[in-house]
């Protein structure tokens, strides 16, 4: 089984360069103001303009509006939505139909009971990410170097694909695929040097990690 991995708050040619070099699956834009990896659309299209067809290209939005939408994806050529705030699936459902795109829906965790989150979205979502709960006073929803128990995934099975966010870095990922089951996870923080600065030798590290080289 090969692991597929997202490389996730890209910001410069930089990092694209060093994902696609290192054969990441799923390259992620975050088009949320507050995060020190965001981007702005025209930025963003930059970026993805030569990424190749066969990396997935995705754009994390935290609760947005349909204006918001919109102005990204007239600019950006994404592949995959990711939705990392408190969307309903009634919302969820009304941008995948409008927009046309597979969306996949961000749950926030901390234990077990959060799993239970997921299944109103089953219907809704083309995949689920279980990322670890924002620490108290939080400004960011996810990126935040926190983990959650993997073993509260193990076994596990939904209806959809599932990935694993939440504090993963070159050093866990490959436990935190054998104990969560995981096929497929997702970094930001952890391959960075500073807070939107990403670090090509930790991409490099943690994407051979996590397919276990």
């Amino acid at each position: 089984m090969t692991v597929e991995v997202k490389i996730c708050g890209i910001t410069d040619e930089d990092a694209m360069d060093a994902a696609i070099e290192a054969e990441a699956d799923y390259v992620g834009l975050v088009f949320f103001p507050p995060s020190p990896r965001a981007v702005a659309p025209e930025r963003a299209a930059e970026l993805v303009e030569f990424t190749p067809g066969e990396i997935t290209k995705v754009g994390l939005f935290v609760d947005p509006d349909d204006a918001l939408l919109e102005q990204v994806l007239t600019k950006v050529r994404l592949d995959l939505l990711q939705l990392h705030g408190a969307e309903t699936p009634e919302r969820i459902e009304a941008i995948r139909l409008e927009y046309g795109l597979p969306v996949m829906k961000v749950i926030s965790v901390a234990s077990a009971g959060d799993l239970a989150l997921a299944e109103p979205f089953l219907a809704v979502t083309d995949r689920l990410l279980f990322d670890a709960k924002p620490p108290k006073g939080a400004v960011l929803p996810g990126g935040n170097a926190v983990s959650f128990d993997w073993s509260i995934l193990t076994g596990r099975k939904w209806g959809v694909p599932w990935m694993l966010a939440g504090g993963l870095t070159p050093a866990n990922v490959a436990e935190a695929v054998r104990i969560s089951g995981a096929t497929a996870v997702d970094v930001s923080s952890g391959v960075e040097s500073a807070p939107g600065v990403k670090d090509a030798d930790k991409i490099r590290a943690f994407i051979k990690a996590a397919r276990g080289g």
